[in-house]
């Protein structure tokens, strides 16, 4: 379907978006990849009265998706001469929806966009009671996930939901995505056993007594970074640093004392498993379960010629402790940081720095100027730290501050600024809504870096959208955002 010549744009764009949705699309990577281009750089006009809200909406959304730079100004044909949306369409909910969608994928300085986005809420939320299905639950979805902040896997298994309700769906497509879904249910399946199995040999648990059997939500993060079958042994390696990375916080967060903090600090920037004899009793199977691990990853990655990605993940994870430590020092010496003092160190300890660089780690087609890259805080990687920093923030402040911690970044803002709780809420949001469109500038043509690498920083991103939803702390308490997920992702196969 998708090298058919004669296929015209709006059939082929409705397909590709079809495809995507449905979760399929790495199958065809290639074909859509050359489709597009084809696409794009044809002189479509517009302005035709063919092109409707909904179409040219589409158009937009999945051009910018792959990276191409398409002009917010095609929606200008949709608004009146007092630079407003026209009235005629705010009856259009297909049309609506669509540019509702589109609007997540603007840069700065597209007001445009910023008034589709406003225009398209008000009035989806307001028509949205009175739709058919399926359209109604498409409406309804949205508003709650917008598509572009959704991860992809938990996104492919609402649409086929939604799709197979569509009297206009393509019964081949459809049972090809539940065939597909189900058979990639089973891999994921395999590769959590596997981790499964690891960390019940490791034994933390009993010999840690703040340890949590955490791999489920840990594996559920990495997979949430790729889900294809590709990427199957970068998942894996994945978890397992998360995993371990989650005990690190917790030890410096609940656990240990600054004199056992401060020897353990300095054990990690070693790296040297001479130093366990210096340790407490109880951290000391975890570091050398952590030194094994990464011995085993360099034995793996040796024989790629890839053990140079070795020495960025435990650079990055040097840093990661060290900024830990920061915190713990602040939190003994009962010291409130100014904020951009707060955010530098927070920026790190928000995990994503070191995970962006891990995710790498098991990607063949990742190479030494992708890690040197990372390595450098480029603008989107920075970008995506914000949005993960300031939204857990904002999710974990009531926690935080009933267990007397002080320097958090609510209060760290309320203090110098002056500002209000819902004031220091309101402006981390921004934040993070103007480090979104950083990260949408950032994914656009030309990159010096391949789509794959970007699109794990993407996809990171989106973890935090879903895990976050409504200001809930799915991390700590993923039985209350993220088991229907999990349940979905990871137990129940789709019905053929």
């Amino acid at each position: 379907m998708l090298k058919a010549k004669e296929t015209k744009i709006f059939d082929g764009l409705n397909l590709i978006d079809t495809i995507e949705r449905l979760g399929i699309s790495y199958h065809f990577e290639d074909e859509i990849e050359e489709k597009l281009q084809q696409y794009f750089n044809m002189d479509t006009n517009y302005e035709d009265k063919t092109y409707d809200l909904y179409t040219v909406s589409l158009h937009f959304r999945v051009f910018r998706q792959h990276g191409h730079r398409i002009s917010s100004d095609i929606f200008r044909k949709f608004m009146d001469g007092e630079g407003k949306f026209k009235e005629v369409i705010k009856s259009d909910a297909k049309g609506l929806l669509s540019l509702y969608e589109a609007s997540y994928l603007r840069v700065h300085e597209e007001d445009i966009l910023e008034d589709a986005l406003a225009f398209a809420t008000s009035n989806l939320k307001f028509i949205a009671p009175n739709l058919s299905s399926p359209l109604r639950e498409y409406v309804f979805h949205a508003l709650v996930q917008p598509l572009h902040f959704g991860n992809p896997r938990i996104e492919a298994r609402n649409f086929i939901s939604f799709y197979e309700q569509d009297e206009n769906k393509n019964e081949t497509l459809l049972r090809f995505a539940k065939l597909d879904y189900n058979l990639l249910q089973t891999l994921h399946k395999d590769e959590l056993r596997e981790v499964s199995r690891w960390w019940k040999e490791l034994d933390l648990v009993s010999k840690l007594p703040y340890a949590r059997d955490r791999v489920v939500e840990c594996y559920f993060w990495a997979m949430g970074v790729y889900h294809e079958p590709q990427y199957s042994r970068a998942r894996v390696m994945l978890t397992k640093t998360i995993i371990m990375t989650s005990i690190i916080d917790d030890t410096y967060d609940a656990y240990g004392v600054i004199e056992e903090l401060n020897i353990f600090t300095d054990a990690i920037e070693k790296w040297d498993i001479s130093q366990i004899d210096r340790l407490p009793e109880y951290i000391k199977p975890f570091y050398s379960a952590l030194l094994d691990l990464y011995v085993q990853f360099e034995k793996e990655l040796e024989q790629e010629g890839r053990s140079y990605a070795i020495t960025y993940a435990k650079e990055s994870l040097k840093e990661l402790v060290r900024s830990y430590h920061v915190e713990a020092k602040w939190f003994i010496e009962g010291y409130l940081p100014p904020f951009n003092e707060y955010l530098d160190n927070a920026l790190i300890t928000c995990t994503y720095c070191y995970h962006t660089t891990t995710a790498l780690l098991g990607t063949k087609s990742a190479n030494e100027p992708d890690f040197e890259w990372l390595s450098q805080k480029p603008k989107m990687l920075v970008a995506s730290l914000k949005i993960c920093r300031l939204i857990d923030d904002i999710a974990t402040y009531e926690v935080e501050k009933a267990r007397g911690q002080i320097a958090t970044g609510i209060e760290s803002y309320m203090k110098e600024f002056g500002a209000t709780k819902e004031e220091a809420m309101d402006k981390f949001f921004e934040i993070a809504t103007n480090s979104w469109k950083d990260m949408n500038e950032e994914c656009l043509k030309p990159s010096s870096h391949p789509r794959n690498v970007l699109m794990r920083i993407l996809n990171l991103e989106r973890i935090i959208d879903v895990t976050y939803k409504n200001n809930e702390d799915g991390y700590t308490q993923p039985e209350k955002v993220l088991k229907p997920h999990i349940v979905a992702l990871f137990v129940d196969p789709i019905k053929i």
